[in-house]
């Protein structure tokens, strides 16, 4: 076994942790710009981290055999991307935010996914 139980959820938390800095951190970043900007950055970095998180619980929910496992981590995968899909559409349409900055700040957010499995530590 390479991988515990145990150091995936760390890593989740990690990520989510870091996830929801970067969203502070845009949302500063993009406060040049104004408040509008600087709030579709921040809200479009947390809705990836929401989506994380929820990911994560599914996943993480329990010990199971290897098909439950997978359908866990499957069904946590697209409800994460249907957290992000809707939240962007809120964001862009609903609440008519800058979507440069939206994006921006959901891009910020997905390389803390990059980074954090690149360095697990």
């Amino acid at each position: 076994m390479l991988n515990s139980l145990a150091s995936g959820r760390r890593l989740a938390l990690r990520m989510l942790l870091w996830q929801l800095a970067v969203a502070l951190l845009a949302g500063l970043a993009f406060l040049a710009w104004g408040r509008r900007e600087a709030l579709a950055a921040a809200a479009g970095a947390a809705i990836v981290a929401a989506g994380t998180a929820l990911m994560s619980a599914r996943a993480f929910s329990g010990l199971a055999g290897g098909s439950i496992a997978l359908a866990h981590l499957l069904t946590g995968m697209i409800l994460k991307w249907i957290v992000i899909l809707g939240g962007l559409v809120a964001i862009l349409v609903q609440c008519k935010l800058p979507p440069l900055a939206a994006i921006t700040g959901l891009v910020a957010a997905y390389a803390v996914n990059l980074a954090a499995l690149r360095f697990k530590g």
